[in-house]
C-alpha cells in the first residue's frame, strides 16, 4: 500500500540509521573544513599578489607599536621606501594571529570566522573575477575527495553498514558518475594514442570530418565503424557511440521532449544500429566485465572495480532503451531478438534492482500475452529463469510474485486458440518454484492461501454473484497451477519421497480448497467446471502417491437427471469439455451432453482408479463405488418391469432409464475392467508372506511391474490413445476450417474490388444478380422451414 514503509526500511531506520547520520554530519564538517582551509588559501595567495603593487596606502601601526608609529609620522616618502618603516614583519605578526584564532574548535566562533571570512572574499571577488570559479572548483573537488575518503573509512570502520549498503542499493555508493557517459572514453587509451596519431597523419579536413560525427545523423558508414571497433578492438569508446545512438533510435517516436546526440531517418540505419547495439553490447561488456557463475549458478563480478563504476551510467542508460524498445514493439520477431540479446545483460544489473523490476514486469507481460506466438514467449521465459537463478532470495520472491500475477492476467480469456498458450504458461511457470523451494514454499502457502479466503468468503457470505469469484477461469487455472507445480516438484527422482520436498506440505490445504470449490453448485451446468478440478487432483494424486476421494464427485454425476433420465433429441455440435466451465442452459437434459457427460465420468473414474491398479487393497477400494455402478447400471437400463416383484425401486418398476444404450454399455465396460483388476491383485498377493502392518512390503507390492501390463492399466492407455487420436482429429479439422474461412474472406475482398473496378460497365447486370439471389434466398428459407 502507498504510504506504508517497507520492510528492509524498517531494518535499517533500526540498526544503522542513527550511524548514518552520525557519519553523514562528520562528512559535513570535513567538507566545510576543507572548504574554509581552501578559501583562506586563496585569499593569502590573493593578498601576496598584491602587496606590491599596494604602493597607495600607507601602513596603519598597531596599538602596541607606538614608537613605530611616532617614528612614521616624522618620516618623508622618500624616507619611506628607503626601508624606514619593516612592512613585511607586520604581516608575519598578521599570518601568526590568523594562525592563532584557528586554534579554538567551537563551533559558535568557527561560525563567525567563516562570516569573516566570505565577506572578505567578496570584497576581494571585486577585484579578481575569476575567484569564485576556481573556488567552487576546488570545493566541490574536494568535497569529494572528502566524500571518497569518508567512505573508504567506513569500509574499515562499519564493514557491515557498507556490505548492506552495497547490497542493497548500490546507486548511493556511485556519488561522482558521470550520467553523460564521458567517463567511457577514460578507459580507451589506447584508442586515444591511436587517434591521436592518425590526427597528426592526416589532414585538418579529415579531422575535422571526423570530429564532426558525433554530432550529425548517423549513417550506415558511421554504424559499421563502430561495429568495426566494437568487434576487432573491443572499444569502449565506440560502445559508448552505439549505446547513445541506439537509444536516439529507442525513442525515434516518443514525445517525451528528450533531445538527443544523434538522429535517425534511415529505415536500413535504423535496422543495422538495432542488430549491432543488441548484439555486440553485450561481447565488449563480457569481454572487459568477464563474469564467472558457479556451479549452483550464482554469478560473480568485480563490482569494485573501476571500469564497473565507470561502466554504470552506460549500462543504465542501455537497459532504460530496452525497456521502452519493447514497450513499444510489436513484430514477434524483432521482440524475440531484443530479449534474447537481453539475457546476457543480467549479471551486470543485479545491482539495479528498479532497472530490474521493470524490465522483469515488461518480460512477464510479453509471456503473459497469449497473443504472441509461442517461440517469443519461450525466450521471454528463459529471461526470467535467467534472472532467477543468478538473483538473490529477495530479488527471486520478485521474479515469482510478478510471474504468478502475469499468469492470473494472462489466463482470464481462455478459448481454443489461448488454451495451448495457457499450458505453456502453467508449464514453464512451475519450474521457477523448483529452483529455491524455501521461497517457493512462502508464495506458493500466500497464494494458496488467498484461494482459500475467496471460497470461504464465497460460503459464509453468500449473495447473487459471490460464486462468480469462484467459477471462473482464473481461478480454476490457479487451481490446476498449483496442482502442476506440487506434482512436479514433489515427484522429483532425487528426492527420497515425496514428503521429503518442502512443498509437500501444500498438498492438503490445496486438495480441500480444490474440493470445496468443487461443490459449491452441484448443478449439472457445472459440471465441465467439477471436471476439470478433477483432473487436477488426479495430477496430483498420480505423481505424489497420495490417495484423494474423487469416487464420489463423480458418482454424484451420474445420479444426476441429466443422466439417470431419457435426454431429448438435439441437433447441437457436441460441446468441448476443455474449454467450457459450464454448459449452455440449450444442452441441458440433451442427448448430446448426456454422451459427454458419460464419457468424460468414464474416463476419470478409469483414470482414478487406474492410479491405484497396482495397489495391494485395490480390491478393497473398488467394493463401494462397484456397489454404487451396478445399482445406478440396473436403474438406467432397466425396462418396465411392472409384474417383477423383485423391482427394488419405483423407476425401475416403471422402466424409466436413460434410455441410452451408449452410455450404459460404456459404464458395463469400466465394471467389468474392474473386477478383472481385482482378480489380478487377489492372485498377486495370494504368493506374498507378509501382512498388513509390513509397511514396506506393502509399498513394494508390484513395484516392478508396469502399469499398462495390469487389465485396468491397459485398459486406461487405450482410453487415453484414443482421445489423442480424437484430438488430433479435431485440431486438424479446425485448422482446415481457419485457413478456409481466411482464404473465403480474401477472395470476398479481391471479389469487392473488382466489382467496385466495373460498376459502372455492369450495372444491368447486377440488377439481374440481384433478383436471382432474391429467389434463391426465397427458396433457402423455405426449404429451411
Amino acid at each position: 500500500m502507498p504510504g506504508r514503509a517497507k520492510k528492509s526500511t524498517k531494518k535499517f531506520e533500526k540498526n544503522h540509521l542513527k550511524d548514518a547520520i552520525e557519519k553523514r554530519k562528520d562528512v559535513a564538517k570535513i567538507k566545510q573544513r576543507q572548504q574554509t582551509k581552501t578559501k583562506k588559501q586563496a585569499r593569502n595567495a590573493a593578498d601576496k599578489a598584491r602587496a606590491p603593487d599596494d604602493e597607495a596606502k600607507p601602513a596603519v601601526p598597531t596599538k602596541a607599536n607606538g614608537s613605530a608609529a611616532a617614528d612614521l609620522s616624522k618620516m618623508s616618502v622618500d624616507e619611506f621606501f628607503q626601508g624606514g618603516f619593516d612592512l613585511p614583519e607586520q604581516k608575519r605578526k598578521g599570518k601568526k594571529a590568523v594562525k592563532i584564532k584557528e586554534v579554538p574548535q567551537k563551533t559558535g566562533k568557527r561560525k563567525r570566522e567563516e562570516e569573516d571570512d566570505e565577506s572578505y572574499d567578496s570584497d576581494s571577488e571585486q577585484g579578481s573575477p575569476f575567484a569564485s570559479d576556481n573556488e567552487m572548483g576546488s570545493d566541490q573537488e574536494d568535497g569529494l575527495e572528502a566524500h571518497k575518503d569518508d567512505l573508504d573509512a567506513l569500509v574499515e570502520k562499519d564493514p557491515e553498514f557498507y556490505k548492506y549498503l552495497k547490497e542493497n542499493d548500490a546507486e548511493l555508493l556511485d556519488f561522482d558518475e558521470d550520467l553523460d557517459l564521458a567517463e567511457v572514453d577514460q578507459l580507451s587509451e589506447e584508442e586515444e594514442a591511436q587517434k591521436k596519431q592518425r590526427k597528426k597523419s592526416k589532414d585538418k579536413k579529415d579531422v575535422q570530418r571526423e570530429e564532426e560525427d558525433d554530432e550529425s545523423e548517423v549513417t550506415t558508414a558511421m554504424v559499421r565503424k563502430w561495429k568495426t571497433a566494437m568487434v576487432e578492438q573491443h572499444s569502449l569508446r565506440a560502445m559508448r557511440q552505439i549505446v547513445l545512438a541506439f537509444r536516439a533510435a529507442a525513442y525515434v517516436n516518443s514525445d517525451d521532449g528528450k533531445e538527443h546526440k544523434y538522429s535517425i531517418s534511415s529505415p536500413e540505419v535504423y535496422n543495422e544500429l538495432l542488430l549491432t547495439a543488441l548484439e555486440h553490447v553485450p561481447k565488449v561488456l563480457s569481454h572487459h566485465l568477464p563474469t564467472k557463475e558457479s556451479i549452483s549458478g550464482k554469478v560473480r563480478i568485480a563490482t569494485d572495480s573501476k571500469k564497473y563504476r565507470t561502466l554504470t551510467p552506460l549500462l543504465k542508460s542501455h537497459s532504460a532503451s530496452i525497456h521502452h524498445l519493447l514497450e513499444n514493439l510489436s513484430d514477434a520477431p524483432t521482440i524475440k531478438m531484443t530479449v534474447q540479446c537481453l539475457i546476457p545483460l543480467m549479471p551486470y544489473l543485479l545491482s539495479f534492482r528498479k532497472v530490474l523490476k521493470t524490465l522483469i514486469k515488461t518480460t512477464v507481460n510479453i509471456w503473459s500475452d497469449t497473443s504472441t506466438d509461442e517461440a517469443t514467449r519461450i525466450t521471454a521465459f528463459m529471461l526470467i529463469r535467467r534472472l532467477a537463478v543468478i538473483s538473490d532470495a529477495s530479488l527471486r520472491e520478485a521474479v515469482l510474485k510478478t510471474t504468478y500475477q502475469g499468469f492470473v492476467r494472462g489466463s482470464r480469456i481462455t478459448n481454443i486458440h489461448t488454451l495451448s498458450g495457457i499450458n505453456l504458461m502453467k508449464n514453464s511457470a512451475a519450474e521457477l518454484w523448483g529452483l529455491d523451494p524455501n521461497i517457493g514454499y512462502t508464495t506458493g502457502f500466500t497464494y494458496i492461501r488467498q484461494l482459500a479466503v475467496h471460497l470461504r468468503t464465497s460460503i459464509t457470505h453468500p449473495t447473487k454473484d459471490s460464486y462468480k469469484t469462484i467459477y471462473n477461469w482464473q481461478y480454476t487455472h490457479s487451481l490446476d497451477f498449483w496442482s502442476r507445480v506440487l506434482s512436479t516438484h514433489c515427484s522429483n527422482p532425487l528426492l527420497k519421497s515425496p514428503t521429503a520436498s518442502p512443498l509437500h506440505p501444500l498438498i492438503y490445504p490445496l486438495v480441500q480448497i480444490t474440493l470445496g470449490a468443487l461443490r459449491l453448485i452441484p448443478t449439472p451446468i457445472y459440471f465441465p467446471l467439477r471436471f476439470h478440478l478433477i483432473r487436477s487432483l488426479l495430477r496430483v494424486s498420480r505423481t505424489t502417491s497420495t490417495y484423494i476421494p474423487l469416487a464420489p464427485a463423480l458418482l454424484e454425476v451420474l445420479s444426476s437427471p441429466d443422466l439417470s433420465k431419457p435426454p431429448k433429441p438435439s441437433t447441437l455440435p457436441p460441446l468441448d469439455f476443455s474449454i467450457a466451465l459450464r454448459a449452455p442452459k440449450s444442452y441441458l437434459r440433451t442427448r448430446i451432453y448426456q454422451d459427454g457427460l458419460g464419457q468424460q465420468v468414464q474416463e476419470l473414474l478409469a483414470e482414478f482408479f487406474g492410479c491405484w491398479a497396482k495397489h495391494i487393497a485395490f480390491p478393497e477400494l473398488i467394493i463401494p463405488p462397484t456397489v454404487t455402478l451396478k445399482r445406478w447400471l440396473k436403474t438406467a437400463s432397466s425396462p418396465p418391469s411392472k409384474g417383477n416383484q423383485s423391482a427394488t425401486s419405483k423407476a425401475e418398476r416403471q422402466g424409466k432409464g436413460n434410455k441410452n444404450a451408449k452410455l450404459n454399455s460404456s459404464i458395463s465396460l469400466l465394471l467389468q475392467k474392474l473386477s478383472a483388476n481385482a482378480q489380478y491383485i487377489e492372485g498377486k498377493r495370494a504368493t506374498v508372506n507378509f501382512g498388513p502392518s509390513d509397511r514396506q512390503g506393502v509399498d513394494n507390492f508390484l513395484r516392478d511391474v508396469p502399469i499398462e501390463e495390469t487389465p485396468l492399466g491397459a485398459f486406461v492407455d487405450g482410453l487415453r490413445k484414443q482421445k489423442e487420436e480424437k484430438e488430433r482429429v479435431l485440431s486438424a479439422s479446425r485448422r482446415e476450417d481457419e485457413a478456409r474461412r481466411v482464404k473465403g474472406k480474401k477472395e470476398d475482398r479481391d471479389g469487392d474490388v473488382e466489382m467496385l473496378d466495373g460498376v459502372e460497365e455492369d450495372d444491368e447486370d447486377e440488377d439481374e444478380d440481384e433478383e436471382e439471389d432474391e429467389e434463391e434466398e426465397g427458396n433457402d428459407s423455405e426449404e429451411d422451414d
